[in-house]
C-alpha cells in the first residue's frame, strides 16, 4: 500500500508503527452546515479507512468536533466561529453547537461514511489541552504577551519546513497582524483576552479566564487517544500552511519526539468557477442543497470518486448530471443482480478484477480507477451473474455505496392502473405499438412508469 506524505512530498510504502493503524481526522468546527466541499475530504478519508481494512489492517480512527475556538481566520484574528454562528442565529452557542453537530452527522450517514471509533468534542477536553499547554511553556517554547500564550516558533528550528514556508515574509498565507506577537507566524495556545471581550465559553486556566486556541485542540485530542506518536493525520490542503504546521509545532515541543505523525495526508478543494467553495462567500452548496434538486447523497459520493483525492475537482450541473446518469446506470444493474442471484459469498481474492482492484485503490486511493474496474466487471459478457454480484460486493467493501442494502422500492400498483399495464403488455405482444404507446403514456401521467425487462416488465414510480 503506497500513500502520498505531504511531509516527503512523494508516495511512500505504507508501514504502521503498531497495531492497530492511528488514524486522526480534523473534523468540523459546528457553527454552520457543512459544505459539499467540506464534505468531499470526509469522502476521502472513508475511501482510506476503508482501504486500510481492505489491506487488512485495524484502524482507530478519531475525529474531533471544534466546538469552541476556532476564529473566523485560521490563524489569531477575528471573532470565535462559535460565537459568530450564535449572534447569527440568535441562539447559544452551546445550542448552534449541538444542531449543527447532528446535521453533520446526519450528512455522513446519508454518504455511507464509517462512523469514527472516537468522536471528540473540543469543550470536553478542555483539561488535556491546559495540560499540553503547560507542558510546551515548561520545555521553554512560550511567551505570554496581552494575557495570551504564546507558542514562540523561533525556537522550533524546523517549523518551516512541514509546508516549505518561508518565514517574515508580507506574502505568507492568511497570517495576519499582531503587535502582540514576536515573531509574524507565532500563534495563541490560550486565551484570556482578545478583541471580543464577550467570549461565551471560557474556562479557568493557570494564565488566567480564558478559552484555547484552536491548533491546540487537535494535539491534545489525538494524542489522549492515539498516543504520543501515531500514523495518519488527514485534512484538507488549506490546513497545509498554518493549522498542521502549528499542530507540528506544538506536538512535538512537547513531547520532544520526531516526527509526530509518520503520514499526513491532504485533500484538494471542490472548486467553483469563482474559486475553492468556502463558507466566508456567505453562499455554498449542502448535501440537502443536491438532494432538493434531485441528486441523492450517493450521487455526489460517486462524483467525488471521478478525480484522485489529490487533483482539485471542479463541481458543475452538467458534472453532477453525468455521475447521476452513471451513478443510476450502476444501480440499476446492481438492483438486476440482485433479483436474479439468491445469495452470495465473498469473491476470490485471486480473480483478476480483484487484483486489479486491490492495486489501484492501494495506490494512494485510485479510486477513478476503481470505478474503471467495476464497470468492466458490469460489461464483461463472459462472467456470469452470480461472480459479478460477488466482485460488486468485494469492491463495494472500499465504494462504499452499501450495495447490500440495496432493494428495489416496493410500489403499490392501483387496480386501475394493473388493468392499463395489462393491456399495454397485450398490445404489445400484438405489435400494436401506437396503443402500447398511448397506454405508456398514460401509464405515466398517472405518475408510474412501466420499464421493460427481457423476461417481463416492473413498474416504477415515475
Amino acid at each position: 500500500m503506497r500513500l502520498y506524505n505531504t511531509a516527503s512530498r512523494k508516495k511512500e510504502e505504507f508501514k504502521p508503527l503498531g497495531d492497530p493503524v492511528g488514524l486522526y481526522c480534523c473534523g468540523p468546527t459546528v457553527y454552520h452546515y457543512a459544505h459539499i466541499g467540506n464534505l468531499r475530504t470526509y469522502i476521502f478519508e472513508d475511501v482510506l479507512r476503508r482501504v486500510l481494512n481492505y489491506n487488512g489492517y485495524d484502524v482507530k480512527h478519531v475525529m474531533n468536533i471544534t466546538d469552541v475556538g476556532h476564529l473566523t481566520s485560521d490563524s489569531d484574528e477575528g471573532e470565535d466561529k462559535m460565537s459568530a454562528g450564535a449572534r447569527r442565529e440568535g441562539k447559544t452557542v452551546w445550542e448552534i453547537a449541538r444542531f449543527y453537530e447532528k446535521a453533520f452527522f446526519k450528512d455522513f450517514e446519508s454518504l455511507n461514511l464509517l462512523d469514527p471509533d472516537v468522536k471528540c468534542r473540543a469543550t470536553d477536553h478542555i483539561n488535556e489541552m491546559i495540560a499540553l499547554v503547560k507542558k510546551i511553556e515548561d520545555n521553554g517554547f512560550t511567551y505570554i504577551a496581552d494575557g495570551n500564550v504564546y507558542f514562540d516558533i523561533s525556537k522550533f528550528p524546523d517549523y518551516a519546513k512541514f509546508a516549505n514556508l518561508q518565514l517574515g515574509e508580507e506574502g505568507v498565507a492568511r497570517v495576519d497582524k499582531d503587535d502582540s506577537k514576536k515573531n509574524k507566524q507565532d500563534f495563541v495556545l490560550w486565551f484570556t483576552r482578545s478583541k471580543f471581550g464577550n467570549q461565551d465559553m471560557q474556562w479557568d486556566s493557570p494564565w488566567g479566564h480564558g478559552f484555547p486556541g484552536w491548533h491546540i485542540e487537535c494535539s491534545a485530542m489525538s494524542m489522549k487517544y492515539l498516543g504520543e506518536q501515531f500514523d495518519i493525520h488527514c485534512g484538507g490542503v488549506d490546513h497545509v500552511p498554518i493549522h498542521h504546521t502549528n499542530e507540528i509545532a506544538q506536538s512535538e515541543a512537547a513531547t520532544g519526539k520526531k516526527p509526530w505523525v509518520k503520514y499526513w495526508l491532504h485533500g484538494e478543494f471542490l472548486v467553483e468557477d469563482t474559486g475553492k467553495m468556502s463558507k466566508s462567500k456567505g453562499e455554498f452548496l449542502t448535501l440537502s442543497a443536491l438532494v432538493d434538486k434531485g441528486y441523492e447523497p450517493l450521487v455526489y459520493k460517486y462524483f467525488c470518486y471521478t478525480a484522485n483525492y489529490r487533483q482539485q475537482l471542479k463541481f458543475s450541473w452538467i458534472g453532477m448530471d453525468s455521475a447521476k446518469n452513471s451513478f443510476e446506470r450502476m444501480k440499476e444493474k446492481v438492483l438486476s443482480l440482485k433479483q436474479e442471484v439468491a445469495s452470495w459469498k465473498d469473491a476470490d481474492k485471486e480473480h483478476e478484477y480483484v487484483v486489479e482492484f486491490m492495486e489501484l485503490v492501494s495506490d494512494d486511493l485510485n479510486m477513478p480507477g476503481a470505478l474503471s474496474v467495476m464497470w468492466s466487471v458490469l460489461r464483461d459478457e463472459e462472467i456470469g451473474s452470480q461472480e459479478k454480484l460477488e466482485l460488486l460486493m468485494e469492491f463495494d467493501k472500499v465504494l462504499g455505496f452499501g450495495f447490500a442494502g440495496w432493494e428495489r422500492e416496493k410500489v403499490e400498483v392501483p387496480d386501475d392502473m394493473k388493468k392499463m399495464v395489462e393491456e399495454r403488455e397485450v398490445a404489445r405482444r400484438e405489435k400494436d405499438w401506437d396503443k402500447a404507446d398511448e397506454l405508456r403514456d398514460k401509464i405515466k401521467e398517472k405518475g408510474f412508469v412501466v420499464v421493460d425487462e427481457p423476461d417481463g416488465y416492473r413498474v416504477e414510480k415515475a
